[in-house]
């Protein structure tokens, strides 16, 4: 029996078909990986099961949901979508620090992660997987000091586009 041999153009089709399907099965793992931001809670427990999904593969601890942080989150969330901004620091001039602790959360470090994105692109699996794309996102992520995050969906997107979702996800540890 000969060995396995590929040409460069297969074996591109090949990584690009393993890294396609790869986040694919992860995402089937968590219940509405690809729902809408209507879903409400369902959108929010597949994104932190899609986070904790990263960070167990990494041997790191689950983040537990906590409702301070998701305050916050939501505010912020629902801020940008209203205002149509899409940054860490409002037009007001509201810091994620000075949001979080508003919120009522008195933890010591805390972090903080955006995106927005429209159609298939909204979903909790495209969302969590464009974070974990971005070095500085993944950073956050998959920082071990972090055992607590907070999740806010709007529908809707910072710069009008409709079908979209903006996500917010506040980190505390």
């Amino acid at each position: 029996m000969s060995p396995l041999r590929f040409s460069r153009p297969r074996l591109l089709a090949l990584a690009v078909a393993v890294s396609v399907l790869v986040p694919a099965a992860s995402a089937a793992a968590c219940p509405g990986a690809a729902s809408r931001p209507e879903a409400g809670a369902q959108y929010s427990r597949a994104v932190r099961c899609l986070l904790n999904q990263q960070r167990a593969q990494a041997g790191l601890a689950p983040l537990a949901s906590d409702r301070r942080l998701a305050r916050a989150a939501l505010g912020f969330s629902h801020a940008m979508v209203r205002q149509q901004f899409f940054d860490h620091v409002s037009p007001t001039g509201s810091t994620m620090d000075q949001r979080i602790r508003a919120a009522g959360y008195s933890g010591g470090r805390v972090g903080e992660t955006i995106a927005w994105g429209a159609g298939p692109l909204a979903a909790p699996a495209a969302i969590v997987q464009a974070w974990m794309q971005s070095p500085p996102h993944r950073a956050i992520i998959m920082d071990r000091r972090f055992d607590q995050v907070g999740l806010g969906i709007a529908a809707g997107s910072p710069s009008g586009a409709g079908d979209a979702a903006t996500v917010t996800a506040d980190f505390g540890g």
